[in-house]
């Protein structure tokens, strides 16, 4: 069978996916609005219980596709225990596509172009990257170790080794005072970056957070629905992407959005401005039904 660690978590596009515990935990674990691996340190698991759970998974369904490494930042462990991971996944399942995981700024900078084009070639080829801003004071509050020009630098390391990036980019993570500001910087290192999957999520404080004690004390205000509208059409405005799939659906989303960059990108923000002008009529998700 399959042993997780603790909670479990996945990009919604994962849902499907086969998920594997590869590492427990995330290397960095600071970033100040994250409270998903605060009760475990990170580790990589041994190397003999993830092959006994890919026969598990294989024996009950071998016609396996899609595998996400988890937990956090599985791509910081060492090449040559993912390779042996990947290599054990493409004798198991036969029409395996695709292997993912989160990647951190972190693990990119230690990840050579060369190891990302090995493990590319034995199918792990989509990292999920979460930029969460391009404003470099927004990124030191929320801890995330790199300023936006080392979060491009990493990025394209990716891209050169031929591996999607899926970005994603937390609307009000700059507060009410750095919200314009946020949105405009995250849109330029976006540009910079041209990922091929691109996602807006919206700021929820949680509980045992340093982001959620900052609430407690008043030194960061929330955003309230319009103004993270708002704050979504500046951001998009100021995309200027050659071929992008854009998802503002997770479940944090006030409102729901979808189109491919730069092709909707007018409709995106006409409906942007519907919601604006007009928000009693505006398809704003309840809070009751927003979550994490």
């Amino acid at each position: 069978m399959i042993d997780y660690v603790g909670t479990v978590y996945r990009p919604p596009s994962e849902a499907h996916s086969l998920i594997l515990q590869a590492t427990i935990g995330c290397s960095h674990n600071r970033c100040t609005f994250c409270g998903m691996y605060r009760d475990r340190s990170f580790r990589a698991r041994k190397l003999d219980d993830l092959k006994g759970e890919i026969a598990w998974a294989a024996a009950r369904d071998p016609g396996v596709r899609r595998v996400f490494l988890a937990d956090g930042d599985a791509l910081v462990a060492r090449a040559a225990y993912l390779e042996a991971i990947l290599v054990e996944l493409r004798g198991a399942f036969p029409g395996l596509q695709r292997v993912s995981c989160y990647a951190s700024p972190q693990a990119l900078q230690v990840r050579t172009v060369e190891a990302m084009v090995r493990l590319r070639e034995l199918g792990l080829t989509l990292y999920y990257l979460g930029i969460e801003s391009g404003h470099d004071q927004v990124l030191a509050d929320l801890d995330k170790g790199v300023d936006g020009e080392e979060m491009v630098q990493v990025a394209n390391k990716a891209t050169a080794a031929g591996v999607k990036l899926s970005t994603m980019i937390l609307l009000g993570a700059g507060g009410r005072d750095l919200s314009a500001a946020h949105a405009v910087a995250s849109a330029e290192v976006v540009n910079a970056i041209q990922p091929r999957y691109l996602s807006t999520l919206a700021m929820i404080p949680v509980p045992g957070t340093p982001l959620f004690d900052a609430v407690a004390r008043g030194e960061y205000q929330e955003l309230e629905p319009l103004e993270l509208a708002a704050e979504l059409r500046t951001f998009i405005a100021g995309l200027e992407l050659t071929g992008t799939i854009f998802r503002s659906n997770h479940a944090s989303n006030y409102l729901a959005l979808a189109g491919t960059l730069p092709k909707d990108k007018g409709r995106l923000l006409a409906q942007l401005d519907a919601a604006l002008g007009d928000p009693d009529r505006a398809p704003f998700r309840p809070e009751w039904l927003r979550g994490l």
